[in-house]
């Protein structure tokens, strides 16, 4: 019997998955999309989601909240330092990238200064969200397997960013389809609304 066990063990221990989902909280949070197994974005999607929530209702007691279900640590900090040569590029980042003076390097290049994730999800991420009274995430399964054990894996993205990169990389054959009718159409327009115009000539 299962008494008051509630959700999947994952194969790991209590403090291990809770970690996990929690990392993997603040990488979605941070990139707004991550790729990772099936069974551990089901287990992350409510947590995320409540995690928004409690973030929309913007105040010092949801501050604290959050803060104790989540680890506040400096987001982009994968932003590489604009005096070394190999600057990093994160194409499937959905945020625009903060102000040059909220993030500072040392000597060595690394991270020194950065904002919180906290404030990132108050300020950037719930907003998204104002007028959504819940479902803030979506599993998109992908036709590849992670090498090893060959599960199936997704991508956890957050919903309103349909316009941003493609998830696997390429064009679908159905949005290149979608495009041609659209671009056909506008050519019919087009032509239609010159014909009267050479007559009237």
């Amino acid at each position: 019997m299962r008494h008051r066990v509630f959700g999947k063990q994952l194969c790991v221990k209590e403090d291990h998955r809770r970690a996990m989902l929690r990392n993997l909280a603040a990488g979605l949070f941070e990139h707004g999309q991550i790729e990772t197994t099936i069974p551990k974005a089901k287990a992350v999607q409510p947590f995320v989601e409540q995690l928004i929530t409690m973030a929309k209702r913007s105040g010092l007691a949801s501050r604290r909240m959050i803060e104790a279900r989540i680890n506040d640590r400096a987001v982009f900090a994968w932003v590489a330092d604009p005096n070394t040569k190999d600057e990093k590029k994160n194409l499937h980042d959905l945020w625009e990238l903060p102000a040059a003076d909220s993030i500072e390097f040392n000597r060595y290049g690394e991270l020194r200064k950065s904002p919180r994730l906290v404030q990132h999800l108050m300020t950037k991420v719930a907003p998204l969200f104002a007028e959504r009274a819940g479902g803030y995430t979506r599993i998109i399964k992908l036709d590849k397997r992670r090498v090893g054990d060959q599960t199936d894996l997704c991508v956890l993205q957050l919903v309103g960013k349909e316009e941003g990169p493609q998830v696997s990389g390429r064009r679908s054959n159905r949005r290149r389809t979608a495009d041609k009718r659209t671009a056909y159409a506008a050519d019919l327009r087009k032509k239609g609304t010159e014909k009267p115009a050479e007559k009237a000539e």
